[in-house]
């Protein structure tokens, strides 16, 4: 059943199975919260470890250097976290709309296999394919 068989985008498309929707709405919320901890872990930690740095505790250049990769890494860590957390509300609010498991290029349904491994897609395989093949490789998050 395409988006045009629903007889409107917002409605309920019976492709996804209910059981398939549970599922990932259960995996959804979980990373969800999941990220929302590991983030505000995250910020906690460069926090401190930018307060430490000023406050003297580096020595040298080179343990400055250090210090400054070991921020750079935790905020580069914190923003991929953010990225996913967007991916994945918007997977939830795909749910709450209807529209969960439907590609947002083709409108043909998304196979269950490919939302089992990542149930924030928002393509089909082909069509993912074609994206990346035009945009560039995305390196995919995991749940």
């Amino acid at each position: 059943m395409t988006r045009s068989d629903t007889g409107k985008k917002g409605s309920q498309h019976k492709d996804t199975s209910s059981a398939v929707r549970a599922h990932a709405q259960t995996r959804l919320e979980s990373r969800y919260l999941a990220l929302r901890k590991e983030i505000s872990a995250g910020l906690i930690k460069a926090d401190h470890e930018q307060y430490r740095k000023l406050a003297g505790e580096v020595g040298d250049p080179a343990d400055l250097s250090v210090a400054d990769l070991l921020v750079d890494l935790d905020l580069a860590e914190i923003n991929r976290d953010v990225v996913e957390l967007r991916e994945v509300e918007l997977a939830l609010q795909r749910l709450h709309a209807g529209t969960y498991g439907l590609c947002m290029d083709c409108g043909e349904p998304i196979a269950e296999d490919r939302l089992e491994s990542l149930a924030s897609a928002v393509r089909c395989l082909d069509c993912q394919a074609r994206h990346e093949s035009k945009h560039g490789v995305r390196v995919s998050n995991s749940l």
